[in-house]
């Protein structure tokens, strides 16, 4: 038995020596990848399931500059997008990230804001071909501020639906509680689902559409099911 334990401790040595010398291989890769880097436009095609054809939105990024293309077959109710998440980790500072419109890569105003401010932070530009580019240019920084005050707009509008849902079933429906209602229309759990893909914890959930949070963990939970199917 002590002859196994040294010889499993003796694995477990080499196999750490291993994956250490693996590691510096692979900073001294990225290292290399980096100082030898050419800024490179790339181009990402993405279409639902449903559709049949990239080659629109190919030929569109190729006429527009785009030297390496990325395509996926993406529906609009999954946030698996492997490809892409390939792509957002491949770039690097100088390079620029092109799509056709803004829903290519994007479900929601939220989600394109948080992706452009992310890249901008990495010094990679995003030419959105039908709005224009967002990079550290006074027309970037412009396009920017005016896309985050529409971003608040519509996490606004979603508050502001779940409020009058609320008001009118308070005053029409007599079993209805308030701050624990018994049901909730399928609006308002979608709504809901919104603002937890926005970022909102549980909580500020709670107090803004007065949803148990037990109740949005079960439906969320349910989503994120039919989202995997």
């Amino acid at each position: 038995m002590k002859k196994e334990s040294k010889n499993i401790k003796k694995n477990k040595i080499v196999d750490q020596f291993e994956f250490d010398e693996f590691q510096k291989w692979k900073i001294e890769k990225e290292k290399e990848r980096i100082k030898t880097h050419v800024p490179t436009i790339y181009g990402y095609a993405r279409v639902s399931t449903e559709e049949q054809h990239l080659e629109p939105q190919i030929k569109q990024l190729k006429n527009s500059g785009a030297k390496k293309i990325y395509q996926e077959k993406w529906t609009g109710t999954t946030t698996k997008r492997p490809i892409f998440e390939k792509l957002i980790s491949l770039l690097l500072s100088g390079d620029t990230l092109m799509v056709t419109k803004l829903d290519r890569f994007a479900r929601n105003t939220q989600e394109a804001l948080t992706t452009v401010e992310d890249l901008n932070k990495r010094g990679i530009k995003i030419n959105i071909l039908n709005m224009g580019y967002f990079d550290d240019s006074p027309n970037g920084k412009l396009m920017f501020t005016m896309f985050s005050a529409f971003a608040q707009f519509e996490r606004d509008l979603i508050v502001s639906r779940t409020q009058e849902g609320k008001a009118y079933a308070k005053k029409y429906d007599p079993h209805y509680k308030d701050g624990r209602p018994k049901k909730f229309t399928e609006e308002q759990v979608e709504l809901a689902w919104e603002l937890r893909k926005q970022g909102n914890t549980y909580k500020m959930i709670n107090r803004k559409t007065g949803i148990s949070i037990k109740t949005l963990q079960r439906r969320f939970n349910e989503l994120k099911l039919k989202d995997s199917e």
